[in-house]
């Protein structure tokens, strides 16, 4: 059986352009994945990403490539101008890499994260979010969303974490029995085999990540990426030093949540505040 590369669209991206012209040098030169993963000194795996533009290069490979085929700066220029680049389709890609991330961790500022609502509190959330969506939408949403989820309870599931900022919990989305629902889910989550889920409370004051949602992603080979989001948008972070920042900052925060028993308690006693629908 012959295999055939995947084609690419140079013109689709500066990625594309760089893998592309990359996959072309290198098949000019006439090696195989294996030759010139080892003269540019990265994995094979690595490599095919590179060529397909699933992953950019790191800091210090352009000036190899220069040096490797002899191109006298050119892949270096052309960083410079890929690393001012957003990826043309951040959300698919930032569902490629969750899909084979062994490890995820999550940080919730302002509502609890996608990979832990209820069916209730995801589909009060899909209606507001766009009160116009169709049920059809909603429900395509609504599979998208149970399916991410499955995945935390496979056989390979990834070590997921989070860390909710006490403003997530305390929101009544969907009303006080769906909220009530939502954060008894949360106290049966808060300490499994494959992770964990603290709370960082109103009394830790100021914290780096107050706010949206950060979302870092690790695959297989030690590769880690950000996932940063907003009202109706999110940016993927795929820089190496932005990405230890945020790495530094969400580690810093973890050191200060609540334990995975305290942050059980503190969600119970939200319940308890939580007013009886029908008794305002």
């Amino acid at each position: 059986m012959t295999f055939e590369p995947k084609d690419l669209d140079p013109y689709l991206s500066v990625r594309h352009f760089y893998g592309s012209r990359l996959r072309r040098l290198r098949e000019r030169a006439d090696w195989g994945l294996e030759v010139a993963a080892a003269k540019l000194n990265v994995s094979k795996s690595t490599l095919s990403r590179l060529e397909l533009a699933e992953t950019p290069p790191q800091d210090g490979f352009s000036e190899i490539a220069d040096r490797v085929f002899e191109t006298g700066g050119w892949f270096v220029d052309l960083y410079e101008l890929l690393k001012l680049e957003i990826h043309p389709d951040q959300y698919k890609h930032r569902m490629e890499w969750e899909a084979k991330a062994h490890t995820i961790e999550e940080y919730a500022g302002m509502s609890v994260p996608g990979l832990l609502q209820t069916e209730a509190y995801a589909l009060a959330s899909f209606r507001v979010g766009d009160p116009r969506r169709t049920k059809k939408e909603i429900q395509r949403l609504m599979d998208g969303r149970l399916g991410r989820q499955a995945r935390l309870r496979s056989a390979n599931s990834p070590e997921y974490s989070a860390i909710l900022d006490e403003a997530a919990i305390r929101r009544p989305v969907g009303g006080p029995a769906v909220m009530r629902a939502q954060l008894a889910s949360l106290i049966e989550q808060v300490e499994r085999p494959n992770g964990v889920v603290q709370l960082i409370p109103f009394a830790h004051g100021e914290h780096a990540l107050t706010g949206g949602l950060l979302t870092l992603m690790t695959i297989d080979d030690g590769t880690t990426v950000a996932w940063e989001e907003s009202i109706d948008s999110g940016t993927l972070i795929e820089d190496r030093e932005r990405v230890r920042a945020r790495q530094r900052a969400y580690d810093r925060l973890r050191s200060h949540a609540l334990s995975p028993r305290e942050t059980a308690a503190f969600l119970a006693s939200v319940m308890e505040e939580l007013p009886d629908e029908h008794h305002p």
